[in-house]
């Protein structure tokens, strides 16, 4: 007899979760529940509910929740203070959706007493270890059902005849051999995985960007625009101020027509494999280059310089899906502190797929004018001190040199 009596899937609506939902209740014969997040990911998810419904789900058991401000404000934003890049080009759009959509989960699984969750993640991916880090992390003691851990139903010819002997829905993309891609979007970045992109080789198709024009089609002027900045956060485009949510959206509109944030990685999993994704993130694009430059007038050098040592260290932490680590929350801590003086404009011009900084100013300012000036400083600074300053730094090399360990 199953020992599972309640469960909470995260639940699109579409195939393979509406495969996941009638496997549960034919494999473990339990009441299952339905959480649909909205994070900003473009598509309807009203249609959940009624399918959902359809399938025998009760009103009651059916949670779908916006929750698009408390991913940007509480997730996006304070990874961008790290100004997070994971090897050196991918911005996590995919990684920190994750911890969001797993403690929305959990919170529900405790308000109508659940004994368990459920994901759609597969046995090859990343998004496992997401989920269910965030799961034991935020409630120890939670069984965790991953049905492609499980079931036999490892083809798409499977999961269709599984679906039509179901009575499922199956719209008429999926008979026909699906989308071209397996996509996963959300408020940062659209992503595209699979299918045309398994060989490492073959160049995506300029059909499969949705978000962003090709560079080559962008506008032939520049647009300029002027990000407000306060404790490191963007907070006004223009002059107009806006939500976390409304300022990503407003910059993924932006950016996407100026043809910014594309990107074709082969990018190392946790699991161990390489796997070749593309990515369209363009107001993440746009936002680092900004938190960048006011960064640069704002921050102690050591302290950005620290910074940038940590920064990888971090990013790989939300990557491998360590958001509610306490490693994690510790470095956390240091970002936000350094942020307290991360406040001021920065002006960017967009054109063609390339962000650049044209200007920037804050308060805060530590750049120095009368001491950096190439004309007479008045004697702000003595360029005498600096004679000293290299002869005691080169101490060290001087003594190797003398024992004959120069070069």
């Amino acid at each position: 007899m199953s020992t599972v009596k309640k469960v909470v899937l995260a639940y699109s609506g579409g195939l393979d979760t509406s495969v996941i939902l009638k496997w549960l209740q034919d494999t473990y014969a339990c009441e299952v529940v339905t959480f649909t997040a909205d994070i900003g990911q473009g598509e309807e998810v009203a249609p959940a509910r009624a399918k959902a419904l359809q399938m025998g789900i009760k009103p009651d058991n059916i949670f779908i929740d916006d929750l698009r401000e408390e991913f940007v404000r509480d997730f996006v934003f304070p990874m961008f203070r790290c100004n997070t890049i994971y090897e050196g080009e991918y911005l996590l759009g995919t990684s920190i959706a994750r911890p969001l959509i797993a403690k929305r989960q959990i919170e529900i699984a405790r308000q109508v007493n659940a004994d368990t969750v459920s994901h759609g993640a597969t046995g090859k991916g990343n998004d496992q270890v997401r989920f269910e880090l965030g799961y034991y992390a935020l409630e120890p003691g939670i069984k965790v059902i991953a049905p492609w851990r499980e079931w036999d139903l490892l083809s798409r010819q499977k999961l269709l005849a599984y679906a039509e002997a179901a009575g499922i829905p199956v719209d008429m993309k999926h008979k026909q051999g699906g989308a071209p891609y397996s996509m996963d979007a959300n408020l940062l970045h659209i992503s595209f995985e699979g299918r045309h992109l398994e060989d490492p080789k073959a160049e995506a198709e300029e059909t499969m960007w949705r978000w962003t024009v090709s560079p080559e089609q962008a506008p032939d002027k520049p647009e300029f625009i002027e990000l407000e900045y306060e404790n490191g956060d963007p907070v006004a485009i223009n002059g107009e101020r806006l939500s976390p949510a409304q300022m990503l959206a407003r910059l993924n509109e932006i950016g996407g027509r100026n043809g910014i944030g594309r990107l074709d990685l082969v990018e190392n999993r946790y699991v161990g494999m390489k796997s070749r994704g593309c990515y369209e993130t363009p107001g993440g694009t746009i936002m680092l280059k900004g938190h960048r430059a006011i960064e640069s007038i704002t921050l102690d050098r050591e302290v950005a310089h620290l910074k940038d040592d940590l920064m990888p260290r971090y990013a790989a932490l939300i990557y491998n899906g360590y958001w509610w680590s306490p490693e994690r929350r510790a470095l956390q801590t240091l970002i936000d502190f350094t942020q307290t003086h991360v406040n001021g404009w920065v002006k960017l011009k967009l054109y063609k797929g390339s962000v650049s900084t044209v200007a920037r100013d804050s308060k805060d300012s530590l750049f120095d004018q009368t001491i950096a000036t190439f004309d007479d400083d008045g004697g702000a600074y003595n360029q005498a001190d600096a004679a000293g300053f290299i002869k005691l730094n080169a101490l060290r090399l001087r003594i190797a040199a003398n024992g004959g360990r120069a070069g």
